[in-house]
């Protein structure tokens, strides 16, 4: 398959020419139009490092959840009703992205949280798309997550974690709203054993982007989330 070079205007391939590897497209830049684009199309990028230029990924199979099939263990049940963690949305965005960004994570070589991401999200954040759930204790920042919200899909993006389960907390809570906003899926990407004992499962590219083609067709929740349930 060959992959494609983006130029200065805001059109993708076809997602579905994606190389073995995912890797659909290099270059462009991270303007919000071009960014919004890409996800709609279930495209989205992933920087790997200053010697590459920006990269396009629609990677097949893809990593699903449906906030019905949220699977949460005893014991991060229990950890949820204890009470440790104060779960707010939307109030630190930017500081998320950059704990993210400095989070270690095994078998890999610096992050794709890169400046220029960091930058291009807070402006998305900024208009409404792209949001954070931040687990809190004692004052300050324990774990959380982020990503980008369209239509009835939400695309999960990274998370981290500097206290016990803050981080699945956070998630935990994030899920459960959504399925309170009838939100049809929750986009992870790619697999991983975590995300797998979440419930998540992959799927063909084809079905994902027949599901996503539907999850768009619902208004997008722009602006501020608040939590809006009286438990998980």
């Amino acid at each position: 398959m060959p992959v494609y070079r983006l130029t200065d205007q805001y059109v993708f391939p076809d997602p579905n020419d994606a190389d073995d590897n995912g890797l659909l497209a290099v270059g462009g830049d991270l303007h919000p139009k071009r960014v919004l684009l890409a996800y709609a199309q279930g495209i989205f990028p992933w920087p790997h490092g200053d010697e590459w230029p920006m990269l396009w990924f629609s990677p097949d199979p893809r990593m699903v959840l449906l906030p019905s099939d949220l699977h949460v263990s005893r014991s991060l049940r229990r950890t949820c009703n204890k009470g440790l963690y104060d779960i707010r949305f939307d109030t630190a965005f930017e500081q998320v992205m950059l704990a993210c960004s400095a989070t270690y994570r095994p078998n890999q070589d610096g992050t794709w949280v890169t400046p220029e991401m960091v930058e291009a999200y807070c402006q998305l954040h900024e208009l409404g798309f792209a949001h954070s759930i931040e687990a809190w204790a004692d004052g300050e920042l324990a774990g959380g997550l982020y990503g980008l919200s369209l239509g009835g899909a939400f695309f999960g993006e990274s998370m981290f974690a500097h206290r016990s389960n803050a981080s699945k907390v956070a998630f935990v809570y994030l899920v459960r709203q959504l399925q309170d906003w009838a939100f049809q899926l929750i986009d992870c990407q790619v697999y991983t054993e975590h995300l797998e004992r979440f419930g998540a499962q992959e799927w063909p590219r084809r079905r994902f982007l027949r599901a996503l083609d539907r999850a768009l067709q619902m208004p997008t929740r722009r602006g501020r989330w608040q939590w809006t349930r009286d438990s998980i």
